[in-house]
């Protein structure tokens, strides 16, 4: 276990904490993360074990970010816990570093919704120490090149792409650049049909949006699956077939359509809730899994989208 507990905190630039308090039972799991720590050179950890966490995050009054590795937990134990650190999280304002096998996917991201939360699922170590650094940057520090600066471009590049998405579907809902006005009609409640449009677009089918998945899965068949990396887009098409189908697409199910390592894929869900375009649904029947869903926004772009396409005789990829 990491080091003894301790009361008197040693104050990292900018105010905050060095204190990282580590909720952790798996021995290998706790190894690797005070590996990880200790590459970054910028925390302090305090071991705390599950059953003890509710108890402990409560009597500390400082404390700079919360780790946690649910390898070897119970899931009902998981899920009271994971509660709780949520919502001190929220309270104290610190970032939370979770990490998880892929079969508990939704019950993490089910129970930690506070947006300063970091996802790895089932992480290396250089992975771990990205995380750390990226926790809590130390000003006038020099920081290593590998992982951090990488991950930063990573991350920049991510946003970038997301704004650039955002914008998009934006301008297809409004009719912008496109030779000639798209009528946005108001929506209705639920997932009823549209109303025809005045220009005789036919209402959009899900087989048509679930072909255009199948096709951009093959290419796989032919090339390396990183050559055509495109998370969002590929959220974004399953997620509006959902829509149309009527049916919801858990967190997991979304990492999966999303064709990218698990991690990378809950990374992007939090970068395209931030752009308004994913939302978070509850499933009211199990309180350990939680639904993704398209924003209006997001559902006026991709309708827009869709008969931009149409009216330019084109098929949707």
């Amino acid at each position: 276990m990491p080091q003894a507990d301790h009361q008197s905190y040693t104050e990292s630039l900018g105010g905050r904490d060095r204190l990282m308090l580590l909720v952790a039972d798996d021995a290998a799991a706790i190894a690797a993360i005070e590996r990880a720590a200790a590459a970054s050179s910028t925390r302090d950890l305090v071991g705390i074990a599950f059953r003890d966490a509710a108890e402990s995050l409560s009597r500390r009054s400082r404390f700079g970010a919360i780790l946690i590795d649910t390898t070897g937990v119970a899931d009902d134990v998981a899920f009271e816990t994971l509660a709780r650190i949520d919502a001190v999280a929220r309270e104290r304002v610190v970032p939370v570093i979770a990490s998880f096998s892929e079969q508990q996917i939704d019950l993490v991201a089910s129970q930690l919704t506070w947006t300063a939360t970091q996802f790895l699922c089932e992480p290396g170590e250089a992975d771990r120490y990205g995380a750390i650094a990226l926790a809590e940057p130390v000003a006038g520090a020099v920081l290593r090149e590998a992982p951090r600066e990488a991950e930063q471009r990573r991350l920049h590049q991510l946003n970038e792409e997301v704004a650039r998405i955002a914008e998009t579907l934006a301008k297809l809902a409004r009719g912008d650049g496109a030779g000639q006005a798209v009528t946005v009609r108001d929506r209705v409640k639920g997932f009823a049909a549209q109303p025809p449009a005045a220009n005789g677009d036919a209402e959009i089918d899900s087989s048509e949006i679930r072909a255009a998945i199948r096709a951009r899965r093959m290419r796989e068949q032919f090339f390396e699956r990183e050559l055509f990396a495109d998370p969002a887009w590929d959220m974004l098409l399953d997620l509006f077939a959902a829509r149309l189908d009527r049916s919801r697409v858990s967190v997991s199910s979304l990492c999966i359509a999303a064709a990218v390592p698990p991690t990378t894929a809950l990374r992007w869900i939090g970068t395209m809730r931030e752009a308004g375009l994913f939302e978070r649904q509850d499933d009211p029947f199990d309180r350990r899994r939680a639904f993704i869903g398209l924003t209006a926004k997001a559902v006026a772009g991709m309708q827009g989208y869709v008969a931009a396409v149409r009216r330019a005789g084109l098929t949707i990829t």
